[in-house]
């Protein structure tokens, strides 16, 4: 799409917010998409914000709601264990747009949702949860990590799968365009009640 198509022309903040759900909608759905890696922050147990690359798995429109998949035995498990505060920052070059969440996790692990996820997770998926030693510890050398090797193993790897989902409380959208850009923002309240407001890009 380029700067003079649908997106730089929406004009109503209602408009905004469909078009940002679409995308984030097909961010989960199509692999190809720039918005199914996304950058995921949360905060380190000193403080510190700690960024790194996720899959979007899924986002309900609905309930405002991210998913994507971790190890429980991750730095990022316990960061979100310790402060449930994160944020996701998207952004496709082809059609110039950023869109920037930020919102409360929720780790969901042993219970029926992670399990439904582990159900539909792909097999070359499922193996990275039966890693030995866990993700982030230190090793002696590059390759000094195992993965399982048969399906039992890579089955008995699904104690460490949890899913991650987020509500999304603030949303801000940015469309970066040839004749001047746009900006919005989406705060919703306990409620569900959102406070939508155009901002200087």
């Amino acid at each position: 799409m380029d700067e003079d198509g649908a997106i730089g022309n929406l004009a109503e903040l209602s408009q905004v917010i469909v078009a940002a759900f679409d995308v984030l909608r097909s961010g989960a759905q199509n692999r190809r998409s720039a918005f199914h890696t996304p950058v995921f922050s949360s905060l380190g147990l000193d403080g510190r914000p700690v960024s790194r690359i996720i899959v979007l798995r899924e986002f309900d429109d609905g309930q405002r709601l991210l998913r994507f998949h971790t190890d429980i035995r991750s730095p990022k498990a316990q960061q979100i264990r310790h402060d449930p505060r994160v944020s996701f920052a998207f952004y496709d070059p082809s059609i110039k747009l950023q869109i920037r969440c930020e919102g409360h996790a929720v780790l969901h692990h042993n219970n029926a949702l992670s399990a439904q996820a582990w159900d539909a997770s792909q097999r070359m998926s499922r193996m990275c949860y039966g890693t030995a030693p866990a993700p982030g510890d230190e090793i002696h050398q590059a390759d000094a990590f195992s993965l399982p090797g048969d399906d039992e193993a890579i089955a008995a790897g699904q104690d460490h799968f949890c899913a991650v989902v987020t509500e999304i409380s603030t949303l801000e959208w940015l469309w970066l365009g040839f004749r001047g850009h746009r900006r919005a923002r989406f705060i919703w309240d306990d409620n569900g009640h959102v406070e939508a407001v155009w901002l200087v890009p």
